[in-house]
């Protein structure tokens, strides 16, 4: 059991203190209540942009790293589709230096034009390292746009296009700041080796003061239930095709939640599981194939992809798939292949709390999904899970018509 303790301050801060005095250090993490999900669908990749742009100094302390890397700190910070995250790692007795820095840029973040064409360009630089210069970089920007019709899903992190990134006026950056972030927006995690005492005396210090802003409500267009088999082909310097499926599925706090993360890793989680059993193996039709889930807080998204032999044809390999999970779908289960995945998803959860930065950003994650005690549930939620439940779920989610499939075809020479 994992513990811990809240209170929020009168700004709205949420604050959760979790003490480990086994080493001397700390961790600070901030998880502002802000993605891609909340972006203008004509001014999308702001979120990204700002995991760069709170880097760039405050109006107090024009260089962040540099006094944090004098007391033997480091930081970074990454933005999902739900939330951004700021985490700071530092030796215990010089924690103020990370509550100064912190609290100092959620206060006054220098809007300096020079560090946002900096970053700017930086943000440019990765859309097209990343999603149009990589193989199958952009495979997700083509299946997102067809899998999501209405949700803002349908975009990446990065954006939707580069254009909104390079048409970002100061304006524009100014105002997603202070709609976002602000104290009534954003969680504390404070760990390590620290008391509550001190972490109350510090947050009063450092964060009290900081106005709250306006109550940001989320209303977002909810996804329809999908209808019609989808498909896309694209074509592109890779080298070997690949196909990417995605079935729709209920959002992370629903009941069924874990039962389908079990799902995935039944069909495709390792060598031992059926469908790299049946591809890889007994077939040889693929190179790899996996499955797993998008673990969104709304409702997400179950992928199978894998890459293909050469010579194979995606209808060869689509009639396998098929194959595959009709075989579950009517055989159910082998005996003691629930329980071994179980244990595998179990291990991997205690495994990634085993580091005191992880424990920070999880009992932020549990407390942006409304229940901050959901880290202590999590492996007893992941045994609950029944073979009958499990195939009930297969059997409504991994129909043709919830299903959108991109095949990414190799460019002939």
């Amino acid at each position: 059991m994992m513990k811990y303790e809240k209170f929020t301050l009168d700004n709205g801060l949420q604050v959760v203190v979790h003490e480990d005095h086994s080493t001397k250090v700390a961790v600070l993490n901030v998880l502002y209540d802000v993605g891609s999900r909340d972006e203008d669908e004509n001014k999308t990749g702001f979120a990204h942009l700002f995991e760069h742009l709170m880097f760039g100094g405050s109006i107090h302390i024009p260089s962040y790293d540099e006094p944090l890397q004098k007391v033997g700190g480091e930081n970074n910070a990454f933005t999902t589709p739900d939330y951004t995250n700021y985490y700071i790692s530092i030796p215990s007795n010089n924690l103020e230096t990370a509550f100064w820095l912190e609290s100092d840029r959620m206060l006054s973040l220098a809007f300096d034009p020079q560090s946002l064409e900096v970053q700017r360009k930086v943000v440019i630089e990765e859309f097209k390292q990343r999603y149009l210069d990589q193989p199958y970089g952009d495979a997700w920007l083509n299946m997102k746009p067809m899998a999501y019709k209405v949700h803002p899903y349908r975009w990446n992190t990065i954006g939707k296009e580069i254009s909104h990134i390079e048409d970002a006026t100061m304006e524009d950056v100014k105002s997603f700041f202070n709609k976002f972030y602000i104290p009534n927006n954003a969680i504390l995690v404070v760990a390590g080796d620290v008391t509550v005492g001190q972490v109350r005396q510090l947050c009063e210090k450092w964060f009290a003061p900081i106005a709250s802003g306006a109550d940001y409500r989320r209303d977002l267009p909810q996804e329809p239930a999908q209808e019609e088999c989808r498909e896309q082909t694209v074509v592109g310097n890779v080298p070997m095709d690949a196909f990417y499926r995605a079935y729709h599925m209920p959002d992370r706090l629903d009941e069924r939640y874990h039962a389908i993360d079990l799902l995935s890793d039944i069909l495709g989680r390792g060598k031992s599981s059926r469908l790299y059993t049946a591809l890889v193996k007994r077939y040889n039709l693929l190179n790899s194939i996996g499955a797993s889930i998008t673990g969104s807080v709304e409702a997400g998204l179950l992928v199978i992809s894998g890459k293909l032999k050469e010579g194979v044809t995606f209808e060869e390999v689509d009639r396998i798939v098929d194959e595959e999970i009709d075989r579950l779908l009517k055989e159910g289960l082998e005996p003691e292949e629930l329980d071994k995945v179980k244990m595998q998803a179990e291990s991997s959860h205690v495994f990634s709390e085993v580091e005191l930065l992880n424990r920070a950003m999880s009992l932020a994650y549990y407390t942006l999904l409304g229940d901050t005690e959901l880290v202590n549930k999590e492996t007893l939620a992941i045994n609950a899970v029944t073979e009958e439940e499990l195939l009930a779920e297969a059997k409504k989610m991994l129909s043709k018509i919830n299903c959108s499939t991109l095949y990414y075809k190799r460019k002939e020479a």
